[in-house]
């Protein structure tokens, strides 16, 4: 539950610490007090977008921080799931905006990201304005509250997750089916190009090989002249290097048993001989290697010409990207030809899946209709005597031809709340006032299904009044006795008010420089005076006190 709010700088808001208790609240005050600027607060806690205009003018900051008592609930999953630390019973979370445009959120002091903060939120507070009552009009938010109450999470995860593989199946069988289509409009065309790269016998690295040799060829002559006037110099008959190395060698070795001195450098002369020796050698076995050859030479430009022609006909780079893509038109004409057996596996695959998803489907409907007679029930029983004692209320379920993210149920409210005048659809017949307490209703049914820590109610008693208004009262009270829960509910009507376990009144002050918005937790005195002002008006009247006195004591 909600323990404790604190705001800095928002909106009218200056400085703002207020505690909160479990069981059921009221807030009440003037119109323009500053009750939506405390609902915004607690929306920007629960992951809503920041807005810059909510930071009170003259300040370069706002904050709000929530203190959240969890002891009673598991939100274990929650916080392992994101790596945040828990104690297992308090949280913390903190919105900042600057007036520079940056948002930062925090949940135990952890740096998190909105829709993180959201997904937390969604866990831990509901607001319910006034524009949710048009949710009941919405054939999805019907069927969402037969979910809530049939408790069949786990059964229409295990769906959906079905139902997402099944519509990707789909969306492929029908890209392969245009592929094929279009593919084989040109298969003769890929398979006439697949020919000539196969004609082609390319291999890789073979025209770096190519360019290599055209470049020898291209200069053989040259190339043996040096290679053979080199081949003179280390190891011709008049004085070359490998004959001098030779008699130099002879010449140290000499004086070696006389100069030992000279030993290392013998064996560093032995080495340079046999190492020029060698290179000598091999110098005249490539000059013997190199020859002109003018039918080799066209051989490899011609090689050449027909790789850089299929570069450019395919948009290649290299050769190797020539294999690719012959590899991959191999691959495609593969498809092509044995298209009709992949596209019959695809379909016989989606068959399957759709059985699985029809199996599922009938397990939901089957909890569905459980609930919707739970639904139909409660809700008479409940709306009775909220000032409809002829009320009528069934849900009607059809079944649809194809799949939907939620199964193949169509899910559709009726309701009448006069006697002899038949059901139709809710959203056609249901009044505003009739709609607040129709949606009240339900979030008393759905509260006892799902855990959720704190209800907050933004004046659902539009429309109603008097009597009504204390038995709505009296419905959101049990809701706050039930599980530890919190509900709290902003009104103009005393009578609801009266019932409230503690009660806040939100208010404004003036000064020179600017408007004040401030809320405080009224004492029994000051709720007698809050209540008399709502019953009537400014001019405080005995009477009114009288009667928000006997109001407080029947509550």
């Amino acid at each position: 539950m909600l323990q404790s709010l604190h705001i800095r700088n928002f909106a009218l808001i200056d400085k703002l610490d207020i505690d909160f208790d479990e069981g059921f609240s009221v807030i009440t005050g003037e119109t323009g007090a500053g009750k939506s600027i405390l609902l915004g607060a607690i929306g920007m806690l629960l992951g809503q977008r920041a807005d810059l205009k909510m930071i009170k003018a003259g300040e370069q900051r706002c904050i709000i921080e929530a203190v959240f008592n969890l002891s009673n609930y598991d939100f274990a999953p929650y916080f392992k799931a994101h790596d945040i630390d828990y104690d297992g019973a308090e949280c913390i979370v903190r919105r900042e905006l600057t007036a520079a445009g940056k948002s930062r959120a925090f949940i135990n002091d952890t740096p998190t990201s909105l829709s993180e903060l959201k997904e937390l939120g969604d866990q831990l507070i509901d607001i319910h304005s006034q524009h949710q009552n048009l949710l009941l009009n919405k054939q999805d938010f019907q069927l969402q509250v037969l979910d809530a109450l049939a408790s069949d999470s786990a059964l229409l995860s295990e769906y959906k997750e079905l139902y997402e593989r099944w519509r990707h199946l789909v969306a492929d069988l029908e890209e392969a089916r245009s592929i094929a289509e279009k593919d084989s409009q040109e298969r003769d065309f890929l398979a006439y190009q697949l020919g000539m790269l196969q004609e082609a016998n390319l291999t890789e690295g073979e025209e770096e090989e190519l360019e290599e040799e055209l470049n020898t060829l291209s200069h053989a002559e040259e190339i043996k002249l040096a290679l053979y006037e080199s081949h003179e110099m280390l190891d011709g008959e008049n004085r070359g290097i490998v004959n001098l190395m030779r008699e130099l060698q002879r010449r140290i070795s000499s004086i070696t048993n006389v100069f030992s001195r000279v030993e290392e450098l013998a064996e560093r002369i032995d080495s340079s001989y046999i190492e020029m020796r060698d290179i000598a050698s091999e110098v005249e076995s490539l000059a013997e290697d190199i020859d002109y050859d003018p039918q080799r030479l066209a051989f490899v430009n011609d090689r050449l010409s027909t790789l850089h022609d299929l570069k450019q006909r395919f948009h290649a780079e290299s050769v190797e990207q020539l294999i690719e893509e012959k590899a991959s038109m191999q691959q495609r004409l593969s498809l092509i030809d044995n298209s009709e057996e992949h596209l019959t596996r695809m379909a016989k695959e989606i068959a399957e899946c759709e059985k699985a998803l029809d199996v599922i489907a009938r397990k939901l409907r089957t909890e569905r209709t459980k609930a919707a007679k739970m639904v139909e029930e409660q809700m008479e029983k409940r709306l009775s005597p909220l000032g409809m004692p002829n009320v009528q209320f069934e849900v009607t379920m059809k079944e649809k031809e194809g799949f939907t993210s939620t199964g193949r149920d169509e899910v559709t409210f009726m309701f009448s709340a006069n006697k002899n005048v038949p059901l139709q659809p809710l959203s056609q017949v249901a009044s505003g006032g009739e709609m607040a307490r129709l949606m009240l209703v339900l979030k008393a049914i759905i509260s006892g299904s799902v855990k959720l820590p704190t209800i907050i109610f933004d004046e659902i008693d539009t429309g109603v009044s008097g009597h009504i208004a204390e038995k709505m009262a009296q419905i959101m009270k049990e809701m706050g006795i039930d599980n530890h829960r919190q509900v709290i509910s902003i009104t103009h009507l005393p009578q609801i008010a009266a019932l409230g376990e503690q009660h806040y009144r939100v208010f404004k002050t003036d000064s020179e420089e600017s408007t004040t918005s401030h809320i405080v937790r009224l004492t029994d005195e000051e709720r007698i005076t809050e209540l008399a002002h709502m019953l009537s008006g400014s001019t405080l009247t005995t009477a009114a006190i009288e009667n928000a006195k006997a109001l407080l004591t029947n509550k």
